[in-house]
């Protein structure tokens, strides 16, 4: 496994963010015209009810987390297996309960949440099938799972997608803290399954009335599912 394919074992991606935490926030500004938060706002209107009870896996910095509570979420649980994006998790939202935890194996019961979202994080799950199986495990028969994450566009921004994700993004990590990570985010969005697939994926791992929208011209995609 290596950098450039887009794979790494669990414990190179722990590394990988771990290295990349204290300017993980700003990148996803920079990489997204600061459009990520209105898509997080986006895929919590999609899966989460106020009063209800949610996980926010591969919760990085902790922003989906926020804008669950924000919405209304009685209570709130962030996930991630790198303990530096944690660190400033806790300092968004102290009032959040955040776990150093791998969604692999949550370490929570049966059907304990109402909802999850997963915000740019699956595509780094070293067992996506497991990943989602796990998520289906944690929820209550008909919770909603919303995922959002990067895809690969089609029509006319597809040339606009290559040269940014392969050529200015790699360019960023040679200034940045962690720079290999700046080569394996368009490796690791290259091997992840396109919309259409990531939905079929997500109905094989129990999950029902599965649906997507994509954003910005299909750059991004958010998935939604209930548990079967």
């Amino acid at each position: 496994m290596s950098v450039e394919s887009g794979r790494l074992p669990a414990e190179g991606v722990q590394r990988m963010f771990d290295r990349i935490a204290p300017v993980y926030d700003a990148m996803n500004r920079v990489m997204t015209a600061g459009l990520d938060q209105r898509w997080r706002r986006a895929t919590v209107r999609e899966a989460v009810l106020p009063g209800e009870r949610v996980l926010d896996a591969c919760c990085g910095t902790g922003d989906l987390a926020v804008a669950a509570r924000k919405a209304g979420a009685r209570e709130v649980i962030g996930i991630d297996f790198s303990e530096r994006m944690l660190e400033r998790a806790r300092r968004k939202a102290p009032e959040v309960e955040w776990i150093q935890a791998d969604v692999l194996a949550l370490p929570f019961d049966d059907a304990s949440f109402d909802a999850a979202v997963v915000g740019f994080g699956v595509r780094n799950v070293e067992d996506l099938s497991a990943g989602l199986k796990e998520l289906r495990r944690v929820l209550r028969p008909g919770g909603r799972l919303g995922i959002l994450e990067i895809t690969k566009p089609r029509g006319p921004l597809a040339v606009f997608y290559k040269l940014w994700f392969d050529r200015i993004v790699p360019l960023l990590g040679r200034v940045l803290p962690g720079g290999a990570a700046y080569t394996y985010l368009p490796a690791s969005v290259r091997r992840f399954p396109g919309p259409e697939e990531l939905a079929d994926l997500l109905r094989t791992c129990g999950f029902e009335n599965v649906r997507f929208r994509r954003f910005a011209g299909g750059i991004v995609a958010l998935h939604v599912g209930e548990a079967a």
